[in-house]
């Protein structure tokens, strides 16, 4: 199946993403390390079937360190040894924040006091806000049906600087 639409071949829909795009850049110059962020964002986009962020953040990850065992487990992160417990529960808000409606009280008080206890306040922040892009960048791409594959270390942020 082909995209359905470019999003990078439309005026509108660049204008937006370049903003979309800058927005992310108030969590990246956070305090929340890499690693966390490109985990968090593999793991949900995992949740939601978004092969294009799956391809960008698996490659960003890789490019920045992360380990083939570690990316290969993230989908079975509470059954892997290889995650720390501040990213465990990372994790946890990822997937309760990604799964809202499976959840009808969304992130439980388990995971909120876990993440409080291995977060301080801006990397709670930047972390909640991470969840809520991850998942709108999600959406933006699974409806167009944006492909995953063709993605390079760095071709996003060239893309939009």
């Amino acid at each position: 199946m082909d995209a359905r639409f470019n999003m990078f071949d439309n005026e509108l829909a660049t204008r937006f993403a370049k903003r979309f795009a800058n927005t992310g850049l108030v969590i990246e110059q956070s305090p929340l390390p890499k690693s966390t962020r490109e985990l968090v964002s593999l793991r949900a986009s995992q949740i939601n079937g978004c092969g294009w962020c799956i391809d960008c953040h698996t490659k960003e990850a890789a490019a920045a360190g992360e380990t083939a065992v570690r990316l290969h487990l993230v989908a079975a992160w509470r059954e892997s040894t290889v995650f720390t417990e501040a990213e465990r529960a990372a994790l946890a808000l990822a997937e309760e924040g990604t799964r809202l409606a499976d959840a009808h009280q969304g992130v439980s008080d388990e995971t909120w006091a876990q993440v409080r206890e291995h977060y301080d306040d801006d990397q709670i922040a930047a972390l909640v806000s991470l969840v809520a892009l991850i998942n709108a960048a999600n959406r933006l791409a699974v409806i167009v049906h944006q492909k995953g594959g063709s993605y390079e270390p760095g071709m996003f942020a060239a893309a939009f600087n």
